[in-house]
């Protein structure tokens, strides 16, 4: 079966000790069977040309049967939109990430929703840090979704270890939502996630190199999911969602 990684970091910054360059990853997704990954770096981008960017860029270019680039940024930062415009206007990259913890910004400040917006234009899904710190609340990051419906929004670990069931309440008010199952530890969230937003709108995801790809994976097969459930889940949900990405608008 087709795995896509949906979640997964590369990046090279000795100063802060992140030392998880391309080939890190690639390993991993060997040991679990991930045929390809999306990779994003731990760095907010804040403009065009930026280290983070081009680190992704590279890694792309070197592997590109394997990964798939998101561009990670800091939304207030000024040129903003022009970095995410170079990311997936120029650079083909295929989605936004955004961390609010890292930044220091509400998911739903004026200056993210404009960047969500931007996304938007481009059909590229805008994959939001959720979990159990200030800032990156499910309730939060729902409220960034609802404010801007037309944007896919991902929230990442489905709500981390203690808001899962935050998470799955607002499955049915908005549909623009779908969940990513990494770094949460709970297989039978899983399950409770599909039943919640459907089998087209939960990804497969690690987080690794952090979090290994293979006890991931095997996090979802121990969810008592369908043959069908598990194709979407694993590769098939998010395959449509970088189909539909557009590179000029």
């Amino acid at each position: 079966m087709l795995i896509i990684d949906s979640h997964t970091h590369v990046d090279l910054v000795e100063s802060w000790g992140w030392m998880d360059p391309p080939e890190a990853i690639l390993d991993l997704m060997d040991e679990a069977r991930v045929g390809r990954a999306i990779i994003m770096t731990y760095r907010d981008a804040t403009g065009p040309n930026d280290p983070s960017t081009e680190y992704i860029r590279s890694a792309v270019r070197q592997y590109p049967d394997r990964l798939i680039g998101y561009v990670r940024i800091n939304p207030n930062a000024p040129e903003a939109i022009d970095a995410l415009d170079q990311a997936i206007g120029d650079y083909k990259m295929k989605g936004l990430k955004l961390h609010p913890v890292s930044y220091v910004g509400f998911p739903y400040g004026e200056a993210t929703l404009r960047l969500m917006q931007r996304a938007s234009q481009y059909n590229a899904p805008v994959l939001f840090h959720t979990g159990d710190e200030a800032l990156a609340l499910p309730e939060e990051v729902a409220e960034a979704a609802s404010l801007v419906p037309e944007a896919t929004v991902i929230m990442a670990h489905l709500g981390g270890y203690f808001h899962n069931e935050a998470v799955l309440d607002i499955a049915d008010s908005l549909p623009n939502v779908l969940v990513d199952t990494s770094a949460m530890p709970y297989p039978w969230m899983i399950r409770k996630a599909v039943d919640a937003f459907g089998g087209e709108r939960v990804l497969y995801a690690s987080d690794g190199p952090g979090c290994p790809p293979i006890l991931e994976v095997e996090k979802v097969r121990l969810a008592g999911l369908s043959k069908k459930e598990e194709e979407l889940v694993f590769a098939g949900n998010i395959q449509r969602i970088l189909d539909g990405v557009r590179h000029d608008i």
